[in-house]
């Protein structure tokens, strides 16, 4: 069993540098995804399921082995396959790839990870005591943490992977909606002006409010479950 922890480990840091290496976190920034459009887009139309395959991959490895990139990715998904397609492939991508980050951290990192961020896993834990899988729903809809912290934090509490999979495929999923649809208005501008077209501000001013709308929502909810406790 320690051999294998050590190959897996093994294995991801060859990841990670390899990734620093070769600089490859270069090209998951925005800026080089959109002047790549172009000719990706051509791709796309020559190769789709090669294209598409081959995203989900970088976007599961992305997002398992806790790179930053996933923003970016999601939104260059919504601009180089459209609304549909690309939220079904981001979607499944993220949940896949936070799930395989969550395995790690439960069964190779732990002892790291509880080390180095003792203190916002024992809020997490706290929410997961009081509210149980909602919580981890609330945390997704919510950026209280980054995403790749509550995949390593959840892999520390005693939620099973199933359900964090499920309860992150669903609570992940509005997020996901909201950075494709700019991507898809993104891949639109053709000028100047462009940057000004009412999609593409409705897009982004959504990136923005969207988490204080839910946070609202959220502990309207909460005020309201407290008062009908209240009245019994």
């Amino acid at each position: 069993m320690k051999l294998k922890k050590i190959l897996i480990l093994i294995i991801i840091a060859g990841l990670i540098v390899a990734v620093k290496f070769f600089h490859i976190d270069r090209y998951l920034t925005l800026s080089f995804l959109k002047g790549s459009l172009d000719s990706l887009k051509s791709l796309y139309e020559s190769h789709r399921i090669m294209v598409i395959t081959g995203y989900f991959i970088i976007y599961v490895l992305t997002t398992s082995l806790s790179l930053p990139g996933a923003s970016p990715l999601g939104i260059a998904g919504g601009a180089l396959f459209g609304f549909w397609t690309a939220t079904i492939v981001v979607s499944f991508a993220s949940t896949i790839g936070a799930t395989l980050a969550c395995l790690v951290s439960r069964f190779l990192l732990r002892d790291w990870i509880q080390n180095k961020f003792g203190d916002r896993i024992k809020k997490v834990n706290e929410g997961i005591e009081k509210e149980g899988a909602f919580y981890l729903f609330t945390l997704r809809l919510i950026p209280v943490f980054p995403f790749w912290l509550i995949n390593l934090a959840m892999g520390l509490t005693k939620m099973s992977l199933f359900k964090f999979y499920w309860v992150s495929q669903i609570g992940m999923l509005p997020g996901t909606m909201v950075f494709v649809n700019a991507g898809k208005e993104l891949a639109k501008i053709e000028s100047v002006k462009g940057i000004l077209s009412p999609g593409l501000i409705i897009s982004f001013t959504l990136i923005g409010i969207f988490p204080i709308m839910v946070k609202k929502l959220i502990a309207l909810y909460h005020s309201r479950r407290q008062k009908s406790a209240g009245n019994y």
